[in-house]
């Protein structure tokens, strides 16, 4: 297995993402990583370091895209920046690599997977989809978090679909339980968009509970929350920074006075275990589902834990096959609505005919 790595993505590159992709060689032996950016940089962070030389590579690639650049403007004028280079590798040796992760820019990589991979068939926009971390230890996957701000109904109902696969697939979860991102639980709530994508999830031959309220994201009562990418990407920030602010008002608090950091002592195992449930690093990235090519996208802020993670989530994306899946499911959904077209197309001519007998009648 031969994944392609953006050694110039993030906050904390190329340091930290060499160093993963050492930890990840180290912990899989069939593991063989390619990295991407200034191959001369790259090599000074390799300087005193024991690793294969056999299982690791790399692309010279001179430019590097910012997060503050126009996306699709960065695309077209950095054509040697890391995450291009990547992507096009990834599109020209799909028998090579199977997958592609980065901590850089999300507009970057949405737009050259876009672009320059292309959809799987029947998809009409991928979405990117990240696994949080639950009370009851369980992952529930966000779906859109942010690559389509502006969806309708039926992008919705591929992002459910999609979703469905890769828990089921890739997870393993015989029946993930879907929930819509909503202001209350009773089916009548919420926007035009939610009104109309409710009935729709219903006739899906999907496990769907229902709407959920945002306060619910993390209670282990669902394993798929799907959303538009506006909602998603707000419900997204707003628990994760939610959650950091907690442990920082915990962690001040048992530190305040001397009684209480003696307090803290004996619950300092319990502390641990709290910080560690809720590390939502430890469940990778956010993958982009329905793009042609596995593609991850780590957290820009992550360190060396956190992108080997994100290595071994494309590496169980790689295994499962996900994609021939989903053009399989899609390819399937595709059928059903056009016998569905052609069935409602029959009825209204009946229909027509029964009328004009009625008043030839």
């Amino acid at each position: 297995m031969k994944i392609l790595v953006d050694a110039f993505g993030g906050d904390n590159a190329p340091e930290e993402i060499v160093n993963a992709s050492l930890l990840a060689l180290f912990k899989h032996k069939d593991l063989k990583i390619t990295l991407v950016g200034k191959a001369d940089v790259i090599q000074d962070c390799l300087v005193g370091k024991k690793y294969d030389q056999a299982r690791l590579d790399m692309i010279d690639a001179r430019e590097v895209i910012g997060c503050d650049e126009p996306p699709v403007e960065a695309i077209r004028t950095k054509k040697d920046s890391s995450i291009v280079r990547a992507v096009e590798t990834l599109k020209e040796k799909p028998d090579e690599y199977c997958a592609f992760v980065s901590a850089g820019s999300t507009g970057a990589l949405l737009s050259a997977t876009i672009l320059k991979l292309g959809r799987i068939r029947g998809v009409n926009r991928p979405v990117l989809a990240p696994l949080l971390p639950t009370i009851k230890g369980t992952p529930v996957m966000l779906v859109d978090s942010g690559a389509n701000m502006d969806a309708r109904a039926s992008n919705l109902v591929q992002f459910a679909m999609l979703a469905h696969v890769y828990m089921h697939k890739v997870l393993g979860i015989e029946k993930p339980r879907v929930a819509l991102l909503n202001v209350g639980v009773e089916e009548a709530k919420g926007n035009e968009l939610t009104k109309e994508v409710y009935p729709l999830l219903k006739a899906l031959p999907l496990n769907f509970v229902g709407n959920m309220e945002a306060r619910d994201f993390l209670s282990g009562e669902y394993d798929i929350v799907v959303a538009d990418g506006f909602s998603g990407n707000v419900l997204l920030k707003s628990t994760e920074g939610a959650c950091k602010i907690l442990m920082q008002e915990i962690k001040q608090a048992i530190m305040g006075s001397f009684m209480s950091k003696i307090g803290g002592l004996f619950i300092k195992g319990s502390i641990k275990e709290l910080k560690q449930k809720f590390d939502y690093e430890s469940f990778g990235g956010s993958v982009l589902l329905g793009a042609k090519g596995v593609v991850v996208k780590a957290h820009g802020s992550t360190k060396a834990k956190g992108f080997l993670a994100a290595i071994e989530q494309a590496m169980a994306i790689g295994q499962s096959n996900i994609n021939e899946v989903i053009e399989k499911e899609f390819e399937k959904m595709a059928s059903i609505e056009h016998l569905q077209e052609k069935a409602e197309a029959t009825q209204q001519i009946q229909e027509s005919l029964k009328d004009k007998q009625n008043q030839e009648g």
